[in-house]
């Protein structure tokens, strides 16, 4: 038995349930299992909803500890050598590209004295095709994730810098609440869980996928830290509930996880 992960003890209480042939009211339950070590707390949450065998489930919580500052201070190294690795791989790309959580947009630069007709450019829901006619593209391969092919468009524009023109090509994400790592699977990722998109791009967002966007960032940052995840958070509050309710109970070791 893990002691740090919700287990399912269906065949553990069927045998209660069936002996008393009466059903506990939704919320939680305590129970006792010999196997359970005593630095663990068990306690059971009965959902009503579920048939009479599959009504319960049994959880052990156990708290994240907070890492000291010499491994607050290896991590905010390793993260500095991360980010030096991508960015990197991403200067070595022969485009250059951003994301909001909506969106992705791929420049490469190009002569100055190319016309669209001189381009070869394909955008499909999955694929991505850009190329000067008879040269080596410039990108091409597989979307990370699906686009909106009606929504996606190319343009070519004069630029104040050698060679003089650029190529941009515009992706609209099928799913706008999901970092694309990179722009084809088959050139290097970006660690997507350090994105922190600016305040004035979720402004943009419609008020559900918003609180997504903000949990997923929250969760990350969280996730730095050391520092539980907003779900976990609901455990430790759905505990310290039962605490209140049952002050007779010693909870000196009860550990979230």
């Amino acid at each position: 038995m893990q002691p740090n992960a919700w287990i399912m003890k269906t065949q553990a209480h069927r045998a209660l349930i069936n002996s008393k042939r009466q059903r506990p009211s939704g919320g939680l339950h305590t129970t006792s299992h010999s196997e359970l070590s005593s630095q663990h707390f068990a306690f059971t949450v009965y959902n009503p909803t579920l048939p009479l065998t599959d009504t319960s489930l049994t959880c052990h919580v156990r708290s994240r500890p907070q890492p000291p500052p010499v491994e607050l201070a290896e991590r905010e190294s390793e993260n500095q050598e991360r980010k030096a690795r991508e960015d990197a791989e991403q200067a070595q790309l022969p485009y250059k590209w951003t994301q909001t959580i909506r969106d992705v947009d791929v420049t490469a630069p190009i002569p100055a004295n190319l016309k669209g007709r001189d381009m070869d450019v394909v955008l499909t829901k999955n694929k991505i095709r850009v190329a000067i006619k008879g040269q080596e593209p410039l990108i091409e391969g597989d979307f990370p994730h699906a686009i909106l092919v009606d929504e996606s468009s190319w343009t070519l524009e004069t630029t104040p810098t050698p060679p003089g023109k650029e190529i941009n090509v515009h992706l609209d994400k099928v799913n706008k609440v999901e970092w694309w790592p990179h722009v084809v699977t088959t050139a290097p990722k970006i660690d997507v869980t350090k994105i922190t998109p600016e305040n004035s791009s979720l402004s943009d967002l419609d008020g559900e996928t918003r609180a997504m966007v903000e949990k997923m960032m929250y969760d990350q940052r969280q996730k730095e830290m050391g520092g539980p995840s907003s779900d976990e958070q609901k455990k430790m509050e759905l505990l310290k509930k039962f605490q209140a309710e049952h002050p007779e109970m010693d909870f000196s070791n009860a550990k979230m996880g």
